[in-house]
Parts: structure tokens; sequence; C-alpha cells
């Protein structure tokens, strides 16, 4: 799988010929660069034009399989679990629906612009994610030392910070222990590369 950051909240992840798009930002935000880029599965964490702009990973008559909101779906040879959560993202509440998503054999956890600590117990109760995509800032998601006190109790093996400024990834990093992570184009993981990785940050650049 290869792991690549748009902008905002929007992960790209890629394996074989399946491409996955993880809260596509539409060409009406305000804050984002629209996605540019095809996919097959759009995943929408909250209704929200910085997350929302499934149509972006259109290609002419190729529209992704959009995922949105809580449930289980099977596409392809992805298999996910969506469950409610809260959201104060851009400033009032909005359900944010967090993804538990297997693919190429390894687990993501995307919470989207998760604003509220308390994750479902459903979510909390699942095995560890091999990779955890993260709020640490925006409006109404989760701080920095929030983000990485619930990073802490998912005991996810990577851990990929989204939706960040400067202040708020440097912040993250210090508590993380990782000042001295440097941003990467993309990261490409394999089963075998997770062994014996605990809590390791990855900062994926734009």
């Amino acid at each position: 799988m290869i792991l690549t950051f748009h902008e905002g909240a929007c992960i790209r992840a890629s394996a074989g010929d399946t491409t996955l798009v993880l809260g596509p930002i539409s060409k009406q935000s305000k804050n984002f660069k629209p996605t540019n880029f095809g996919a097959d599965v759009a995943f929408i964490p909250l209704n929200h034009l910085d997350t929302n702009g499934a149509e972006e990973a259109g290609r002419g008559e190729k529209q992704p399989f959009i995922i949105s909101g809580p449930g289980e779906y099977e596409i392809k040879d992805v298999t996910v679990a969506g469950f409610s959560a809260g959201s104060k993202y851009g400033g009032e509440p909005r359900i944010n629906t967090v993804y538990s998503i297997h693919f190429d054999g390894m687990s993501l956890l995307y919470l989207g612009a998760l604003g509220d600590l308390d994750l479902p117990g459903d979510v909390l109760e699942m095995d560890s994610p091999d990779v955890l995509i993260i709020p640490i800032g925006g409006i109404g998601t989760l701080s920095p030392s929030e983000a990485q006190k619930l990073a802490v109790k998912l005991e996810a093996k990577i851990i990929i910070p989204v939706l960040y400024d400067e202040k708020s990834l440097k912040q993250f990093l210090k508590e993380a222990g990782e000042e001295g992570v440097k941003p990467v184009d993309k990261l490409t993981l394999k089963p075998r590369d997770l062994a014996g990785k605990e809590n390791e940050v990855v900062v994926l650049g734009a």
C-alpha cells in the first residue's frame, strides 16, 4: 500500500489497481485545494466542503463508489466499518464518521475531522490499527495534545497526522517525543514492515 497526503484531511491510499481517497476536498472548499486524482472508493467523514468532494475523484465516466456514513461496506478487495462520532469542524456540531478499513492486508483507522475524544466503544474494542490517520488541529477537531492521548490509547503501529499547520504539527511531535521526524512525500507499507512498530509518527507532506 502506498499512502500520500493531499491537503486538509485528504489521504490517498493505493495498492495494485485500487485507489482509495479519504476525505476528498470539494472544489467549493475555501480552505484547501480540491482533490485532483481519480479513485475507486471515496470515504466521506463529514458533510463539509473540506471533506465531501467525492466528485473531484471521478475521471470521465469512472466515478468512485462513495462511502458516506456509518455501516458495513465491502467493495472490490476493501472491507469497511463506519462508526458515528462527534466533531465541531468549522465551528458547528456535526456527525463525523470514523472508518475502520481493511485494505491490502492491513488495517487503517481514519478519524476524519474527529473532535470528540469519546470514540464509540466498538472502535475502542477493535484490534489496534496498523495505521491511524488522526486530525491534530483545525477548528472543532482534536487539539495536538488530545490527538496524542487518543493515539496512545488506540496503540496504533503507525500514526499519520492530518489537518495540521506548522504550529499544531510542532506541538504534536513534541508531545509524541518525535521532534526529529521530517515530512516524507509518501509512505510505502507492506504487512511485514509493521513488525515491532508502536506509535511511530510518519508526517506526510503535501
